[in-house]
Parts: structure tokens; sequence; C-alpha cells
């Protein structure tokens, strides 16, 4: 089994709703098990400032699935959520599901780049991580703690449920 943390974003469409049905989604997938959930946060959009904050949460699981297999999982579960794909890459949307980190493994290809590209730049990723994973060590030896630590919290906020 392999250890793989999967980053959970929405600001469409009643986010908390949109995040609970994707987590009960990953808890069907095959060969999967989920193990720990991060509380959610609120954030501001990347991109365009003219959309809803976002909802995040990160996700440990479990599975037997390979990377190119998950990232095809994760993608139909965006696509039954309303997930549409577009140009603005910023743009608001139901569900985003990114696999952050899966084992120690580094992949660098057209359709999926792991660790995650900027997952150490950004806010709404690193604290949600740390509260589910605080001593993790990245690939590139990297400590999350000390990412958290230069990590500006921008007006990270707890969801408020």
């Amino acid at each position: 089994m392999s250890t793989c943390y999967i980053a959970l974003g929405s600001n469409l469409e009643d986010p908390l709703a949109q995040a609970n049905r994707a987590i009960a989604a990953l808890k069907q997938l095959p060969n999967t098990t989920v193990l720990d959930i991060s509380p959610f946060y609120r954030s501001k959009p990347l991109g365009p400032q003219d959309q809803n904050d976002y909802l995040n949460a990160v996700i440990k699981l479990t599975t037997n699935l390979s990377p190119i297999v998950l990232l095809d999982e994760l993608q139909t579960i965006e696509k039954a959520q309303g997930r549409v794909r577009k140009d603005n890459r910023w743009g608001a949307r139901t569900l985003d599901l990114d696999i952050l980190l899966y084992d120690d493994l580094v992949i660098q290809s057209e359709r999926l780049t792991i660790p995650h590209y900027h997952m150490k730049n950004r806010e709404f990723v690193l604290y949600p991580l740390f509260d589910i994973a605080p001593n993790l060590i990245l690939p590139d030896n990297d400590k999350l703690k000390d990412l958290v630590a230069k990590c500006p919290k921008n007006d990270l906020k707890m969801w408020n449920i």
C-alpha cells in the first residue's frame, strides 16, 4: 500500500457539501482507505478575486492504485461533482482534487507532477497538511514544519461549519 496526500478545494455550489461528497467518494475507491482528514479551511482565491473564497482540506489515504489510475479516479470524482475544466486555470470550481504526495515518488509527466508543483508555497495546502502530518518529510528532504514556519497564512482561517 502506498501513502498519498490529496488536496481538496471547492468554491462553488455549497463547498462544504462538495467536500463531504468528495470524501465519501474517496472512501469508495477500490483498494483505497482514507486514514485522516484535515480540518476545513477558508482561503482567498489564487486567481481572479471576483470569486468566492475556497474551502480547502488535505486527505491522507493508502492505496494500491498507481499514481495515474488514482489521478483518473480523482478526475472522475471531480467530473461527477460538476467540475468543468476550462482554460482559466485559476477560476472558480465545484471541486479540485490534486495528488500532493504519493509515497516518496517524484513524477514529472505531461499529466502528473508529484510532489504537486507550488505546494511548498501554498498556505491552503501546507497548513492542512501539517495538521495531519506534522513530521512529514518531502521527497527532497524538506521538512513540512520548516515550510509551514516560512509560509504566511495570507488570511487563511478555519472554515466555520
